[in-house]
C-alpha cells in the first residue's frame, strides 16, 4: 500500500512558477507508475502528467506540454511537478496518484490547491 501527500501549492501570478511535491510512504514506491491530475471548480478531474517507475518514460497532457515537467526521486520516495509559465486556467486542486500503468491508478493523495492570478 502507498500513502501519498502533496505539497507546494499556493498562490502565484500568471507567468510564474511553482514546484509541487508528492511524498510517498511504502517500500514499493519505486515500482509504481506515478501521475499528476488536477480538478478545477465545476470541472472533471483531468490527467496532467505521468512518469514510469524508472523515470524512463513520461507523458503529458497537451495543455501543459512544454510548461510542466514531471520527475521522481525513488531514493527519496518523492515525485515532483515543476510548473512554469503558469496561466489562470491552471488554477485547480492538484492530485498525485500511484498506479500500475499510465492509465490505471490505485492510490491518491488529498490534493494541494494551486491558484494562478491574472
Amino acid at each position: 500500500q502507498v500513502h501519498l501527500v502533496e505539497s507546494g501549492g499556493g498562490l502565484v501570478q500568471a507567468g510564474g512558477s511553482l514546484r509541487l511535491s508528492c511524498a510517498a510512504s511504502g517500500r514499493t514506491f519505486f515500482s509504481y507508475t506515478m501521475g499528476w491530475f488536477r480538478q478545477a471548480p465545476g470541472k472533471e478531474r483531468e490527467f496532467i502528467a505521468a512518469i514510469s517507475w524508472s523515470a524512463g518514460n513520461t507523458h503529458y497532457a497537451d495543455s501543459v506540454k512544454g510548461r510542466f515537467t514531471i520527475s521522481r526521486d525513488n531514493a527519496k520516495n518523492t515525485m515532483y511537478l515543476q510548473m512554469n509559465s503558469l496561466k489562470s486556467e491552471d488554477t485547480a486542486v492538484y492530485y498525485c496518484a500511484a498506479g500500475r500503468t499510465f492509465t490505471i491508478y490505485d492510490y491518491w493523495g488529498q490534493g494541494t490547491q494551486v491558484t494562478v492570478s491574472s
